[in-house]
This record gives C-alpha cells, structure tokens and sequence, in this order.
C-alpha cells in the first residue's frame, strides 16, 4: 500500500497529535532562548505549522489567543508578498505589520518554508513580543503608527542559508535594546527551524513525501467538529453593548452576533470611532479575541486550525475603533481587544445562559516602568521592564471566578523576583485584593493589592494602559459588580488608568487590580463558602454580614 496516497484514519489521528507535539516543542524552545520578559516569563507568544497553501494545521498550547490566532493570518500574507516561486531551502521572512498578523509594532512574526528536498511541504511561523522597537519613550503618546517603532513590512531576513546584517543591523539600530530585540529575532528564528526538524521527522517514519492528504483531514474533521457545535445551539441574533473608560471619554463597543448551521458571526457595527490615542484595534485582532471567546466558551476541546478557525467570522465598518486602518495608532490595542471576550459573552449569555461567565477584569493590568529618569548622565543605563499582573475572572453558572488570571490572554503573570533583580524597584506586598470579587451565589475572582517603590533616590515613569478603573465589570444574575482597579501614590494622589506618570524617589504606588462579577444572589453562597472566604481573608467580616449575610 502506499501510505502517501492512502493513510489510515488511526494514522491520520497520530500524525495530527504529532503536528500537535512538533509545534509545542517549538514555543518551546521560543520560550527559554526569547530574552523579553514577558516572552520567558509570561508565555507571550505563538508558534504553528502550516501546508503549503498557508493554511494553519496546529497551534502551540504555549502562547496567547491575541498572537495565536492573528499569526493564523500571518502565513497567507506571506505567501502573497512573496510568491511561493520565490521560496528556496534556508529562507526566513519577518514582519511587524498590525495590519497582516500581529496587532501591533512589538510582535515580531517569523515565517519559514519549510522544505523536504527541494519541495515547499509547509511552514513554520511564530511570533512573540518584544519590549523596545523605537518609537516614542512615553508608550502612550503615540497618535499613530509610524511613532509607534521600526515599521518591518515583510521580508526575507534569511536568504538560502545566509543572515541578512544590514537588515539586523537596521533592526539594532532602531532600538533602545539592541541586544534583546536581535535576540529575540534570533530565538524566532530558532524555534522554526527545530520546528521544522521535528516536522521533516514525523514525516520520515510515516513515509510522507506531503502534507496535502494530513492537511485535508485536520481541516475537514475540525470544520465539521465546530458546526456540530454551533447546530446545537440557539438559532438567532443577539445584541449587547459595553462601556469602556477609554481615555479622554468613556468607549461604546456594539455587537451583534449570529448564530446560524453555518457559524457564528459577530458583527460590531455601532462601535465608536478610531480613537486619536493608541489604543485601535486592526481587525486581525479584533477576530483573534473574537474567537477565543467562542472558543473557549462553545468549541473548547477541538484544536485551533485553520478549519476550526472558519465558521468563526467577524465584521467591522473601516475606521471604528475595532477595524482600524493605517497609520493609525495600535500599540494599545489590547486595552481594547482584551476587552471582546466580554462583549461576546454579554450576546451568548442571552442564548445559552447556563455556559456564560459574568463580567471579568480582561485587559491585562501589566506594571510597565522605566528609570532612572531624572539624571541625564544616565540615560544609556535606562532600563524598560514590564511584568505582567492580572485581575479577577468573572464567575461561572456553576463555579467561582478565577483570581488573579490572565483570562481572556493567556498571559502569565511574572514573577516579581525576576522583575526586582531587572530595576532598582523593590515590591513591598503583592496579595489578593480582599473584597474585591463581585459578590454572589458564586463569587467572581478577586484583584491584586501591589505596593512597590525605587530604592535609590530616583523617580521612575510608569505607563498605564488599564481598564475598569470606572467601568467595573459588571455581575450576572443577581450577582455583584466587581470591585474596580485603581492606582494610588502614598501621598494620597490617584493616577489615571492610561497615560505617563513620574513616581517620585522614595514615594510608594499602590496597585489595586480590579475584580470579576459575581454571579446569583450572594445570600445564596454556600455558607461554608463564605466563611471559608472569610478565613482566608478573600472578604471581610463586614462584606460577609452586609452583603452575604453571614455572621461567625
């Protein structure tokens, strides 16, 4: 029998978990070679493997939905650039463009044709985050792109083998952090290339000279397992807005969203205009979020492909805030794009109630900060360190929310100790924010309580790009609002959610994540419940009384 033209369907299954194997040894090793913190640290990142037609067939478990599933696109724009004709063994191309995969100017995305002999059998392509490309130092001032960084459109930085050094040495030079920006290029380009190892060795010992027949049947069988999915569901159209603080005036996002045996189409319609700030969203984004949401709250089991990826569609009118058009300003964009999970949940939850979580915190509550800042003789020993935290999931039906989570992005939070050795910054406390769940039957997942301060005698700038500082999320069924985030100097000042603030030598900043919605009625909860919550300091006595009426 040849096994290229007729491949079992026990084979087929075997393969397909091994395309799965191939690509997470590939993040992988992105991962623990990347030198960005929020890379090595937090897992933001996303590797995969596709044919030869640039359709993807399996996505890392390592990574995170808003770079998994707008590199999904990233293949294809390649391809058109380029022209597979184009293509020869020992090429490697790369890019930074929002609009064709990555969101924004900080992800870098790395394709490499993956060759079997001198025959293009597939891809690999990743893509991660960098913590300087250029561009302005205040992260939030930008107004649009091309103030953002070094704007890569798509090229070959690998030519047959060879390195082009002009091209990394354009890259250093456009960055505050040479050594970190190469690098990273560099663990990019690394990844794909084992990943590509581990593909040409799965299709050695199960005698493939192609992926065309394994493609075909991850594709169909995904396609086809997701429609199930959504045939079993309500048929119609629901429609749910959110209120977001934005910057200068709160943000309306509207969508409208489908139902139907062909798939589930969100249509967002209504949503406000493209913002001067630099928080648009590209739609590759906007889709990327769109359908994690589905995903996780509807498909769950079946893998990311291309073809579990189609009955997920999206629309958005050209120039609102979720289909933002170049050169507008997107380094912000997850400020928003986090934020759709939500506004997709607050649609479903009218359809299928008894799946749907409350309101969660979503957008990341990162720590971004940068020093020393008031000496000038010190700028070349600036550092720029982020370290990610998080807020609280909103509760489910059945369960209480998940505290202190990355939900909807995936991204881990960092450890402080690595943040500390990385500035001259010192975290006094970091701890749940007691309260801070949305009360309920089932309570939603409570903040962080941060408190951090220079210990030399130097301010330090710390960028903000924060949500649900006035727009708490909100609770479901009865169930409470959570608590909203805010930061606070010692001195007693606030600062905003977004912008650029100086922290001055010696003063503290407290930092209070905000909290998931609660779901039910709290007089309801368990009382074990409450009072377990109660011992370990998750609520106090007196929200225990008022609100879940509980008394020791």
């Amino acid at each position: 029998m040849n096994i290229q033209t007729r491949i079992s369907l026990i084979d087929k299954q075997i393969m397909w978990n091994r395309l799965l194997a191939v690509v997470e040894e590939q993040a992988q090793v992105c991962q623990r070679t990347a030198f960005s913190t929020i890379v090595r640290e937090s897992g933001d990142l996303a590797a995969g493997v596709f044919d030869a037609k640039g359709r993807m067939l399996a996505q890392a478990v390592t990574g995170t939905p808003g770079h998994i599933n707008s590199m999904a696109l990233a293949v294809g724009h390649v391809i058109r650039t380029w022209g597979l004709h184009a293509m020869r063994p020992g090429d490697v191309f790369i890019h930074n463009d929002p609009w064709m995969g990555t969101g924004h100017l900080n992800d870098i995305s790395i394709t490499t044709p993956c060759f079997k002999g001198d025959r293009l059998i597939g891809f690999l392509a990743c893509n991660s985050h960098v913590m300087d490309i250029g561009g302005v130092i205040d992260r939030t001032s930008s107004r649009d792109v091309f103030m953002e960084g070094l704007y890569l459109p798509i090229l070959k930085i690998v030519d047959g083998g060879q390195v082009d050094e002009s091209l990394m040495a354009m890259i250093r030079a456009n960055t505050r952090q040479p050594v970190e920006t190469v690098g990273d290029v560099y663990s990019l380009i690394n990844c794909n290339a084992v990943g590509c190892e581990r593909l040409l060795e799965m299709m050695d010992e199960f005698n493939l000279r192609e992926l065309d027949e394994l493609a075909d049947h991850v594709i169909d069988t995904s396609r086809e397992g997701v429609l199930a999915k959504f045939r079993k569901l309500p048929k119609g159209t629901w429609h749910s807005s959110l209120t977001l603080d934005g910057r200068d005036d709160p943000v309306v996002l509207k969508a409208a969203l489908t139902i139907s045996d062909d798939g589930i189409h969100v249509d967002y319609t209504g949503s406000a205009p493209m913002t001067k700030y630099n928080f648009n969203v590209p739609i590759c984004y906007t889709l990327a979020y769109t359908s994690y949401a589905l995903g996780v709250a509807i498909v769950r089991d079946i893998p990311n492909n291309a073809g579990s990826l189609a009955p997920r569609t999206v629309s958005a009118p050209e120039g609102c805030i979720l289909n933002a058009l170049k050169p507008a300003a997107v380094f912000g964009r997850a400020q928003m794009g986090l934020m759709l999970p939500d506004l997709v949940y607050n649609c479903l939850r009218q359809a299928i109630p008894d799946q749907i979580p409350a309101e969660s915190t979503c957008g990341l509550w990162g720590i971004n900060v940068m020093g020393p800042w008031d000496s000038p003789p010190n700028i070349a020993n600036r550092y720029l360190t982020q370290v990610m935290t998080t807020g609280g999931m909103g509760a489910l039906p059945y369960r209480d929310g998940m505290s202190a989570t990355g939900f909807p992005s995936g991204v881990r939070g960092g450890p402080i100790e690595i943040f500390e050795s990385m500035t001259t910054l010192v975290v006094w406390k970091k701890e749940f924010r007691q309260d801070s769940g949305g009360a309920g039957k089932f309570r939603g997942g409570l903040g962080q309580a941060i408190e951090m301060e220079n210990i030399i005698p130097e301010s330090f700038q710390y960028f903000t790009g924060y949500e649900r500082v006035d727009h708490p999320a909100k609770g479901a069924a009865g169930g409470g609002n959570g608590a909203p985030g805010r930061l606070r100097l010692e001195t007693g000042e606030f600062l905003p959610g977004k912008g650029c603030s100086e922290i001055p030598a010696g003063v503290r900043i407290a930092v209070s994540s905000p909290g998931g919605g609660g779901v039910g009625n709290p007089k309801k909860r368990d009382r074990v419940m409450v009072s377990r919550d109660v011992e370990y300091g998750l609520i106090s006595s007196e929200i225990a009384r008022d609100l879940y009426g509980y008394v020791a």
